[in-house]
């Protein structure tokens, strides 16, 4: 009888192996990944005309003239201020030198591009309530 079980082990395992990933499941698993490595300070970025998107970005929100900015960059290639704005827009480029371009790419997510670098940001997408 214990040779018949382990026979029918394998078996099992295997099935079990190919069960299709259900992508409900894989979104929300990459929804609560993003909120938490936004609140770890971490965002998606591709920097220097990438065409690829990596959590490598810092994000940091500290008080301006005009309210709140946000730095966000990495180390090894520079950081770029973004004024939060509270008329729609998402965000606007603090330091002038070039314009932020915002677009809604999911729910409660923008991307932001400035010159050849483009930044993954959580926001309130839904409009005012």
């Amino acid at each position: 009888m214990i040779s018949k079980r382990v026979a029918i082990l394998p078996l099992l395992l295997l099935a079990a192996c190919n069960r299709a990933p259900d992508n409900g499941e894989l979104a929300e698993a990459e929804a609560r990944g993003s909120r938490s490595a936004a609140d770890n300070g971490r965002i998606e970025c591709a920097l220097e005309g990438a065409k690829l998107f990596d959590r490598t970005c810092t994000v940091e929100e500290m008080s301006g003239e005009g309210g709140a900015v946000l730095i966000v960059g990495r180390s090894n290639v520079g950081y770029r201020r973004l004024q939060i704005t509270t008329d729609g827009r998402g965000v606007v480029s603090a330091d002038g030198s070039e314009p932020a371009k915002v677009s809604i790419v999911g729910n409660n997510m923008i991307e932001v591009a400035i010159g050849n670098d483009r930044y993954r940001l959580p926001a309130n997408t839904g409009g005012p309530k």
